[in-house]
This record gives C-alpha cells, sequence and structure tokens, in this order.
C-alpha cells in the first residue's frame, strides 16, 4: 500500500541573467540553493534533523557545481548532519525528476520528509563544459544523427507549419504573461536572494522583457540556420526525408533564456505533516518518463503527460491548468496540439522565454509556479510536462488539498 506524498511547500530563487552582468553571477551555487532551504526552515520552524535527503538536479555538475551538490548544500545552509544528499542529471528534466523521485522515496513508506529541486548558475558554470557522448563526441553525433535542440525544434516548427510569426506570437504572449504576474505579486513561490549580511541582491524576476513585441522580434536572425547550412540539417533531415528543407524560426526572443537560478519543494507523509505541524498545499497524484525520437529530439512532452494521465486514470478534462517548459516555442505549440488545449490553460503567467531556463531548477520552479496559481484561481489540478535531451519527456500531475 502506497502512502501520499504531499508537497507541504516549493520555493524558487528569483531568475536572473547567465552572464557575469547577471543580478546572481556574484552568488555561488550552493548559496544560491542554500538560501532556499535556510527559507524552508524558517517559514516552517522546521527541525531539520527530520528531512531525510536533499535531492538537487544540476545538468552541469562540475566545478562549483560538482561533488554532490545537493550534500554540500544542506551543509551550507547549517542544517543537521544527518540530512543525506544527491545530485542527479536528467538534462532540463533535472529539477522535476528530483521532485518524481522524491514523491517515489515518501510514496514507498521509506522515507517521511524530502527537499527536492534543483540549481544551476549558468553565469559561473557554462553550460555543456561537462561534456559527454550526446553533445561532444562526434562518431556517437553521426551514428545516432543526433543534432542540436534548435535544429530538432525548428523541425518541428516545420513540420507543424508554423511560421515565424507563429512562433513570435508564443513568445511575446510569454512575455507579456510573465511581467503582470510579476507585477501583480502572483508568483508567492518566490524568495529573495540575500547575501551574506541579510542584504536583499535581488528580489524578483529581472530576465523578462515585457516590451517584446511582434515587430522588435521580427528583427532578430534565426540562431539556427548557419549550423544548419554546416550540415545539421542534412543530418536531420536523412532521418524526416518528408521535409524538402527545414525552416529556421527560433531566436533568441522565441527560445528559452540563459539564466541563474534554484527551487526547493518540501515533500512529505502525513504522519511528519501531524509531528511537525506541516500543512499540506497538494498531493502528487502520478509521474512519467519516457522518450521518443532523438533526432527531433524535443517531442517527448505529450507522450509523457498522457502516459502520466493514464497512470493518474484522469483526462485531459480533469486537469485544469497546464505548464510545458517553453525551451523553444516550437515545443509549446506541439505540446498544445498533442494534449488538444489551447493559450487560455497553458502556461498562463508565462514562461522559460520571458523569465529564463535555469536548467537542473527549472521543473521544481514549475512545481511552485503551477501550484501558485491553482490556490490564487482555486482550482484543483495542474499538470507540468519537460521536453529533455535525447528525446526524453517528463511529467508529474498535483492536486490541491
Amino acid at each position: 500500500m502506497t502512502t501520499e506524498a504531499y508537497i507541504f511547500d516549493a520555493i524558487r530563487t528569483p531568475r536572473s541573467k547567465g552572464k557575469e552582468g547577471g543580478s546572481l553571477h556574484e552568488v555561488k551555487p550552493v548559496a544560491l540553493a542554500g538560501g532556499l532551504l535556510k527559507a524552508l526552515q524558517q517559514r516552517h520552524e522546521l527541525d531539520t534533523s527530520r528531512v531525510d535527503d536533499v535531492l538537487l538536479g544540476c545538468v552541469t555538475p562540475v566545478g562549483e557545481q560538482g561533488s554532490c551538490i545537493g550534500k554540500a548544500v544542506a551543509q551550507y545552509a547549517g542544517w543537521d548532519q544527518q540530512v543525506a544528499g544527491l545530485q542527479l542529471d536528467r538534462f532540463c528534466a533535472s529539477g522535476l525528476e528530483a521532485v518524481n523521485m522524491g514523491a517515489q522515496k515518501i510514496a514507498s513508506g521509506w522515507e517521511d520528509l524530502i527537499v527536492a529541486g534543483g540549481v544551476e548558475c549558468m553565469s559561473r558554470v557554462k553550460m555543456g563544459s561537462n561534456g559527454g557522448a550526446m553533445f561532444s563526441d562526434p562518431e556517437f553525433i553521426l551514428g545516432q544523427g543526433a543534432v542540436p535542440q534548435g535544429i530538432g525544434a525548428d523541425l518541428i516548427a516545420t513540420l507543424g507549419n508554423w511560421s515565424r510569426s507563429d512562433v513570435d506570437e508564443v513568445a511575446v504572449r510569454s512575455q507579456q504573461r510573465a511581467a503582470h504576474a510579476r507585477d501583480n505579486g502572483w508568483f508567492t513561490s518566490v524568495v529573495p536572494v540575500r547575501d551574506a549580511c541579510g542584504s536583499v541582491i535581488l528580489e524578483s524576476d529581472d530576465f523578462i522583457k515585457p516590451n517584446s513585441t511582434l515587430d522588435t522580434l521580427a528583427g532578430l536572425k534565426p540562431s539556427f540556420a548557419a549550423m544548419g547550412e554546416m550540415g545539421m540539417d542534412d543530418l536531420a533531415l536523412a532521418s524526416y526525408s518528408q521535409v524538402e528543407a527545414i525552416n529556421h524560426v527560433h531566436t533568441p526572443g522565441n527560445s528559452s533564456g540563459i539564466v541563474d537560478g534554484a527551487s526547493a519543494v518540501l515533500i512529505g507523509n502525513e504522519r511528519i505533516a501531524k509531528e511537525l505541524s506541516l500543512t499540506p498545499r497538494a498531493r502528487i497524484v502520478a509521474t512519467a518518463v519516457t522518450s521518443t525520437d532523438p533526432v527531433i529530439m524535443l517531442t517527448g512532452p505529450g507522450p509523457a503527460a498522457k502516459k502520466c494521465l493514464q497512470k493518474a486514470g484522469l483526462s485531459v478534462a480533469d486537469i485544469d491548468l497546464w505548464e510545458i517548459n517553453e525551451a523553444f516555442a516550437s515545443v509549446v505549440l506541439r505540446f498544445m496540439q498533442d494534449m488538444d488545449i489551447d493559450h487560455s490553460v497553458t502556461n498562463v503567467n508565462g514562461g522559460a522565454i520571458a523569465m529564463g531556463h535555469p536548467l537542473g531548477a527549472t521543473g521544481g520552479m514549475l512545481i511552485g509556479t503551477i501550484l501558485d496559481e491553482l490556490e490564487r484561481r482555486g482550482l484543483k489540478r495542474g499538470l507540468v510536462a519537460l521536453c529533455v535531451g535525447g528525446g526524453m519527456g517528463i511529467a508529474t500531475i498535483i492536486e490541491r488539498v
């Protein structure tokens, strides 16, 4: 018999430009995620000795983010020495995989209280600096017909017959919604980042560009056309012979931004809630991972969401709000098409095109985003999904209690 996995809290840092000039560049990864653990302890007067494990997603676990950053963060935050820690990497799904794994640990009955989320300081640890066959081994890439994600995103747009204006519309909507939500205080999961003296470094997302318009975005050049001309288009088209040519529509304006950020979700069972006076906000209903064609790479969210719904015994009509990570605008359009949903219930407060995608942290952030909005609207269920390198997809359903 399984145990219910409840979400007691879901918090995140603001997101800021993942470059040396970004507001969070001065903050080390252990400090960025450690600040969230300190906030959880303060918000709930938490006896940290009761926390079994800290699971943190991190896509580039080298340098300052290496050597089991989950445990390092627990120590940095001053938590009890009994608290264990783990770093995990499922590419862009890492933060949500941490949440799902935490829920599974609770549901098994073998652990009682978990912190799950992720951290990615992209201004301090460069994306791709950890290497790996999938992205840096020419023999593997040619043998698998693997292409960069941007080529896959443009191929999705080409297959879906989505034009440059279609993907730019997704981007403008994301910017407008994110700015509106931020300015109206709807991101209640955001915890300010402070320095060692307690002074606020960053209080809210500052990567959002609310003045973006279709006209301004139309002036940006496609990001992946040159790469396609160097042979990557031919490599992709070898698997998609029905396509004459790839229409390169993605630019920096309609793709996810490189940012710094961290997330933390407090998950536990009913017994620990009573013992520590924790109030459940939601329960994790079901989780799912799957994989699809690794060449196009980014079509996994729809199949993962359908698998998750099937495991939960639910239908699309049972979900009130949907969060799909905005890795690229075409990913959003493909997901809505796959699930037969529209913009009115999808990414209602914007997404990674506007706020950025701190790789290992994003999945945990989306849990807080959707829970905040379910509570604000008085709705019941939400589904979070992300596309993942190698063609994978991941999904999670939560339900308010």
